[in-house]
């Protein structure tokens, strides 16, 4: 009757034989090093992503909605914005909707903007003083623009810090005069750092009174009147944000005379967040799944080796169950050399993808990161695999007849 081997001598020998063949075994757990580290590097850059949506979206204000011209379908089609946003809905928006505290319409373009000899291509916006409020926007040095600006359309305006470093790189730039388009302006006061949302870095921006904006740069449209680019509202609290949103909507339609479909559009803070979570996600998931397939790589590779390994100890097999051992020892050394090559490639890949998820939040603005469960999910996931693959092999070599196995010796 034979024994049953233990299981501490199946691991020592299944050991003992992976050490005398290194080679082969380093270049066995590539694959499974690559896909972890896939894995991991992966999944945390895109995580890294949707935090930094995230983030950025913050910056907005949890109860701040943005009431755009167009509709939907207009956006898919990339048919440029209707004129239907005029300031005159800013204004009933103020006076009409109890659930909004402040109303910020804007106007925006593109200009060059001239200080001397230097100049820079630059987001000119006509905004009112409750722009600073609404948006939570802080100023750094001077002022900002104030009604009284407003109401006489002062040539003035405000820049922002990265702008600031373009344009007056060493000297004082309160006081100073710069030209926006062909007209001349007077610097008043620089913004506290912002940073960008969705790629528009808001710190190269220059604010100008709205009045001035239409007096001098874009002008008045004979139909429309003063059409709008969007208009920045601050509901009273968070909780009145939906609140505050239905009430717009309704205005809108009632002074647009609308029957059918929109001609505007009003986002919360709550919506951009659900569109990114959602493109992020399936972004991730994506990403994961790319990994996914470096392991399951890894996995036939394994199998493969494992395959010529028992090819290559024929004689060894039959000589240990001529010896007295069992078809279930022999399938659970191979099993374990499988199982040590997946988890030991597991561990090093994940050691590499933290690394360079560590690289990517470091040298990047992505606030990188994966979770432990993640982690955990990855490594043993790749054991399994080495599992699942080195089946195959290992029952090849339990099912070998010893006499048959004899005879190549």
């Amino acid at each position: 009757m034979t024994r049953r081997m233990p299981a501490t001598e199946t691991v020592r020998m299944a050991l003992t034989t992976l050490r005398s063949n290194r080679l082969r075994s380093l270049l066995t757990m590539v694959g499974i090093v690559i896909g972890n580290a896939s894995v991991i590097t992966l999944v945390g850059v895109g995580r890294g992503a949707q935090g930094l949506a995230e983030e950025q979206l913050s910056n907005l204000g949890a109860n701040v909605l943005f009431v755009v011209p167009g509709n939907n379908d207009t956006r898919r089609r990339g048919v440029a914005f209707p004129k239907t946003l005029v300031l005159e809905d800013a204004e009933a928006i103020d006076e009409q909707v109890p659930s909004v505290r402040r109303v910020a319409p804007q106007i925006t373009s593109s200009q060059v903007v001239q200080a001397g000899a230097r100049t820079a291509t630059s987001s000119i916006s006509g905004i009112t003083a409750d722009f600073l409020p609404v948006r939570s926007f802080e100023i750094a040095r001077g002022r900002f623009i104030s009604p009284q600006d407003n109401q006489a359309a002062r040539a003035v305006t405000v820049i922002g810090p990265d702008l600031r470093s373009k344009l007056f790189p060493t000297g004082e730039p309160l006081g100073q005069q710069l030209r926006i388009g062909t007209q001349a302006f007077e610097v008043i006061g620089v913004m506290a750092p912002k940073g960008a949302v969705f790629g528009s870095n808001q710190d190269e921006n220059a604010y100008i009174p709205l009045s001035t904006m239409v007096n001098r740069l874009t002008g008045r449209d004979p139909t429309y009147g003063v059409s709008l680019s969007f208009i920045s509202v601050e509901a009273r609290d968070e909780a009145s944000t939906s609140a505050a949103k239905f009430q717009i909507t309704n205005l809108l339609r009632q002074r647009h005379r609308i029957l059918r479909d929109d001609d505007f559009a009003v986002r919360s803070q709550k919506d951009a967040l659900t569109i990114v979570g959602t493109i992020t996600g399936g972004l991730t998931l994506m990403l994961a799944a790319i990994g996914g397939i470096s392991l399951l790589v890894g996995g036939i590779g394994i199998m493969n080796i494992m395959l010529v390994s028992v090819s290559e100890r024929t004689e060894e097999i039959g000589l240990r169950k001529a010896l007295g051992a069992r078809s279930s020892d022999v399938l659970q050394q191979f099993l374990v050399e499988s199982l040590v090559l997946a988890s030991l490639g597991g561990a090093i890949g994940t050691a590499a993808g933290l690394g360079t998820v560590a690289l990517v939040a470091a040298v990047s603005p992505l606030p990188a990161s994966i979770g432990l469960t993640t982690v955990m999910v990855t490594v043993g996931l790749s054991g399994s695999i080495g599992l699942f693959f080195g089946v195959v092999p290992a029952r090849r070599a339990a099912k070998l007849d010893p006499i048959v196995a004899l005879r190549s010796l």
